[in-house]
């Protein structure tokens, strides 16, 4: 236990109700070998999908529409039926349901699953039983859970290839580039990492044996409320963390959720120290220095300064948790852990270039948040250092728009120029009075002298963005929504605007 052990112990969250998550394992053995999963071309259920059929498990799946997620499954040729729910898609011989959280209760297929007597569990309520909980990792966080994720996947994996160690498994909301896939079975003795979504409070489901916290901000306050609920939630899930576990913390977490757990605690910036060693076009080279040990120079394959915070959480989690878990000197786990690390190069949609046509440079982010929209801003202009940055920006509902319209403009403000596409999934009544949509971004923009244009649905959007693109240019896409639905259209466009002003070949 660290030096503030005592203090914890004292100020532990004793009074709060008993954790939501069981400490006891239900083995996937046990469960019925039948299983269909409701919104399977999500990003989470997707992966269980994999999971599942990897471990012996019979699988089918229904989703409501086509997605890329979909289209990846079909490799596992699943019986996956789409469009609308109705109860006969329900299998016969069914025996678990799994539903996504977009999934309501009425939806004809598990009111037939109820109805029959069939176990209906949601995504967030199965997600405990994929691992024993001593071998059981959760990354949580305000932004950079699926980075994060990965990001100690590969430092596991590190480990393993050089110790002849178990596989690690993961399930995580998005697909990692290097592996073109968003879950990895592992060895069933392995350790397990999930990403931990604080929305509808899912993280609170698991009690896992080790977790990292990068940062805590306000979001999702259509669900939580208030930023206090907020910091609850997150002080509970810390709360769960096992006692002999560990949790690492990132610097911008509050210390309510460092004094609720009885795990021991590594925060950055007081048990873990990070030294910049350099940067090459964005992608630093840092080391890690924790309690009694130190890495050598990593470099990091994916840009950004915040990723360097986010490779040091992973790295003390991978390498803190196996030296205690297996008892094994930190100091044997460090090579592994940092060619692990060296080896991630993204996932998609997080700073994921869509290719370069004449001279414009393409790359896409799902950043919905003005902190994540701020620090991808801030990567790109190293990453593109000597040309102008155009964006084209998806807000990503009404009410995060208008609860925070004066911080996004602040994180927009560097590019040269900004087209706001219309709001994805509005919610008309949410914030009332305080309703705002591209129009306000604009005018808010436009008060801080930043070239900004309404472009209205993603169609016409698209057409003011590549217009006012200059031949030499960074052209970053973000939003969380369906905004990547534009990428080829972008690259038709692009190209044929260059063939358009070359000109016939003579």
């Amino acid at each position: 236990m660290n030096g503030r052990g005592r203090k914890q112990e004292m100020t532990r969250m004793d009074s709060e109700p008993t954790s939501e998550a069981p400490r006891e394992h239900d083995a996937l053995a046990k469960l019925p070998a039948r299983i269909h999963l409701l919104g399977v071309g999500g990003a989470g259920v997707s992966g269980l999908a994999r999971i599942l059929r990897a471990r012996g498990a019979n699988v089918s799946g229904h989703d409501r529409s086509e997605s890329g997620m979909l289209d990846s499954l079909k490799e596992l040729a699943l019986p996956i039926t789409c469009g609308n729910s109705r109860a006969e898609l329900l299998p016969l011989d069914a025996e678990l349901v799994i539903r996504s959280a977009a999934v309501p209760a009425d939806d004809p297929q598990v009111q037939t699953a109820v109805a029959r007597g069939v176990p209906v569990l949601k995504y967030a309520e199965f997600l405990p039983r994929l691992a024993p909980p001593e071998r059981l990792l959760g990354v949580a966080g305000t932004h950079g859970k699926t980075t994060t994720s990965w990001m100690v996947w590969h430092a596991l994996d590190g480990i393993a290839a050089l110790s002849g160690g178990r596989t690690a498994g993961a399930l995580i909301g998005g697909i990692c580039r290097r592996l073109s896939t968003n879950a990895v079975a592992g060895s069933p003795d392995g350790f397990f990492c999930l990403e931990a979504c604080e929305y509808d409070r899912s993280f609170l489901r698991l009690a896992p044996q080790g977790a990292v916290i990068t940062n805590v901000e306000e979001d999702h306050l259509d669900y939580y409320g208030t930023f206090v609920a907020i910091r609850e939630a997150f002080a509970r899930f810390a709360s769960q963390v096992a006692s002999e576990g560990l949790l690492v913390l990132g610097r911008a977490v509050p210390d309510e959720v460092d004094f609720a757990t009885r795990a021991t605690v590594w925060r950055l910036g007081r048990e873990l120290e990070t030294d910049l060693l350099g940067e090459d076009k964005g992608r630093f080279r840092f080391r890690l220095r924790g309690p009694g040990w130190a890495t050598r120079g990593i470099q990091l394959g994916v840009p950004g300064h915040f990723n360097v915070e986010n490779g040091a959480l992973a790295l003390a989690l991978a390498i803190g948790l196996v030296s205690r878990m297996e008892r094994v000197p930190a100091e044997r786990l460090l090579a592994g852990a940092a060619e692990g690390l060296e080896r991630f190069l993204g996932a998609e949609r997080r700073f994921e270039p869509w290719g370069t046509v004449g001279g414009v440079q393409v790359v896409h982010d799902y950043a919905h948040h003005p902190t994540e929209v701020r620090s991808t801003i801030e990567a790109a202009l190293r990453v593109f250092p000597r040309v102008p940055l155009h964006v084209l920006f998806q807000p990503h509902q009404h009410s995060r728009t208008a609860r925070f319209l004066e911080a996004f403009a602040e994180s927009l403000r560097a590019a040269r120029h900004v087209v706001v596409a219309e709001v994805y999934g509005a919610r008309k009544h949410i914030d009332g009075e305080r309703l705002a949509g591209a129009s306000e971004l604009v005018r808010e923009l436009e008060k801080r002298d930043v070239d900004a244009v309404d472009g209205g649905p993603l169609a016409s959007s698209l057409e003011h963005f590549v217009r006012a693109l200059p031949e030499k240019a960074a052209a970053l896409v973000l939003g969380a929504g369906d905004v990547e639905r534009v990428r080829d259209a972008l690259l038709r466009d692009l190209a044929l605007r260059g063939a358009l002003r070359s000109g016939p070949r003579r």
